[in-house]
């Protein structure tokens, strides 16, 4: 059966050609949105277990910048493709935030980015930053059977349905501070977990979303000052927060210039009590940064905490003829040089103990979500192009006998990040599989590769034709049809509770 694509209307931009890196090859923005049925397989064949489905965030800047560009600036669209009985349809939508809205009726940009003076922009901005755009283009999770795209220094947090891409506004239980992105859900009890941090006291705030899509809990977590947290984790009984000493400079703050520095502090951990968020415990470590969490669990007395150490967080400027040097770097791994590491926090004797899990350069990992909050053995991380925050391959972690496996893509063809969709029936951890999209710029293509993390090293499996080339971005997320439906119809059930 041929694809049957669905174009949609057209929307407005202004964005001019040029040679910013950021905004041509892997990461030229797509401004064009589709519904596309049947997708064509290009290689092997789509698993019949494979039921699901797959939501991609990328930045696609859609007006001409006012300043300089950063690819965090970038407008955010989903990317979703559907599995279910050996099939794939995809479709994908720009996410409608007030922003989006805003600068479609201006006709061209009114926010500068993270590289401009906060006076560049034409009206108030939003997130701890206080002059961005708010793109809700960082995140995406799934959590009552809505998706929600978040923005990585807060933001509104931006409703979709995850079947159809239909819009549904701001989350109603968001605060004015805003959430970050990397909010966590927990299966077991139906709960979502967020923070915020700003420029004002307390500077950080600790929240909870029950099943009902109602606030429950937003403590204060007091920090000294401003700071950047970027990623969250939890165990059972513990939500882990984090005061790294990589954030803006305090006398250039005074100024309203935005310029990180890394401070002669350690890193500091903070385990919040989830039966009682006014129980924080306060951890010491090795001063380093952290973009993202794998897991964490709890081991006797012990909180265990896997996450991306970066061995040089604030790195030296990259050559680049157009001034971009010190953007470069920060977004290049191969700069600042991440890897896994362990955090075993002692809530009896308030130490500390960490510990190196390897040296390879890794980062933006995934694990089986049904393992969250549990020991777990399985692992898969990105590898990166050197010089840039392009995603090259795949790393699967045997962490209980410390091997790991590595998959490298051909020059010139590029990931997303790939979350783990187990498959049906599964018996064991790895028992499925991982789902990404990949950007083809020697053809000029896009498609979506699955691999089957039993017989990992053999690389893809089945790649599928995408109805046309995306553009990079940064995170993704798997969503079971099981847990879908589940969640889908608890939600239908109480909203006809709620009228009855």
């Amino acid at each position: 059966m041929a694809m049957k694509i669905e174009r949609q209307p057209a929307i407005r931009t202004t964005l001019q050609p040029s040679n910013h890196p950021y905004l041509t090859g892997a990461w030229t923005p797509q401004h064009e949105e589709v519904n596309a049925y049947d997708l064509a397989v290009i290689e092997g064949a789509i698993p019949e277990d494979l039921d699901g489905i797959y939501l991609r965030n990328t930045e696609n800047q859609i007006h001409q910048p006012l300043g300089r560009y950063h690819p965090f600036d970038g407008d955010g669209m989903i990317h979703q493709i559907d599995f279910r009985r050996g099939k794939a349809h995809y479709r994908n939508r720009f996410v409608r935030s007030r922003c989006f809205q805003a600068e479609q009726e201006a006709g061209g940009s009114l926010w500068g980015g993270l590289q401009d003076k906060p006076s560049l922009s034409r009206r108030p901005g939003f997130g701890a930053h206080g002059s961005l755009k708010d793109s809700a283009s960082t995140d995406i999770i799934v959590h009552a059977g809505q998706a929600i795209a978040t923005f990585y220094q807060c933001g509104e947090g931006y409703v979709m349905d995850p079947e159809t891409l239909e819009q549904l506004g701001p989350a109603p239980w968001v605060p004015i501070d805003g959430i970050s992105a990397h909010p966590k859900v927990d299966d077991r009890t139906g709960e979502l977990l967020f923070f915020n941090y700003s420029k004002h006291a307390p500077y950080m705030h600790y929240g909870v979303v029950d099943a009902d899509g109602r606030l429950k809990s937003y403590t204060p977590v007091p920090l000294p000052g401003p700071r950047l947290p970027h990623d969250m984790a939890f165990s059972e009984n513990w939500a882990i927060l984090n005061d790294f000493p990589v954030f803006w400079d305090e006398s250039l703050l005074e100024h309203n210039i935005h310029a990180v520095r890394l401070h002669d502090l350690p890193s500091r951990f903070a385990l919040v009590n989830r039966n009682d968020p006014t129980d924080i415990r306060w951890f010491d470590a090795a001063p380093t940064y952290v973009l993202h969490w794998l897991n964490a669990w709890e081991e006797g007395d012990e909180v265990v905490l896997d996450g991306y150490f970066q061995n040089n967080p604030t790195p030296d400027p990259l050559p680049h003829d157009g001034g971009l040097g010190a953007m470069m770097a920060h977004i290049d791994e191969h700069s600042f040089r991440p890897t896994l590491h362990r955090w075993r926090f002692n809530l009896s004797t308030g130490e500390t103990r960490e510990q190196s899990l390897g040296d390879q350069l890794v980062e933006f990992g995934m694990i089986n979500q049904r393992y969250l909050a549990q020991p777990y053995r399985y692992a898969y991380s990105t590898t990166t192009r050197p010089g840039w925050f392009l995603f090259n391959g795949f790393v699967k972690h045997d962490l209980e006998t410390g091997e790991s496996t590595t998959i490298t893509l051909p020059d010139g063809r590029y990931a997303s990040e790939a979350p783990f969709a187990p498959r049906v029936g599964a018996e064991d951890e790895d028992d499925g599989y991982l789902v990404s999209f990949v950007i083809d710029e020697n053809q000029g293509t896009s498609e979506c590769i699955i691999i089957d993390c039993k017989r990992f090293a053999e690389g893809p499996i089945c790649r599928i034709a995408l109805p046309h080339k995306i553009s990079s971005g940064t995170h993704s997320h798997w969503v079971e049809r099981e847990v879908l439906e589940r969640d889908k119809a608890a939600r239908r059930e109480r909203m006809m509770g709620v009228a009855a």
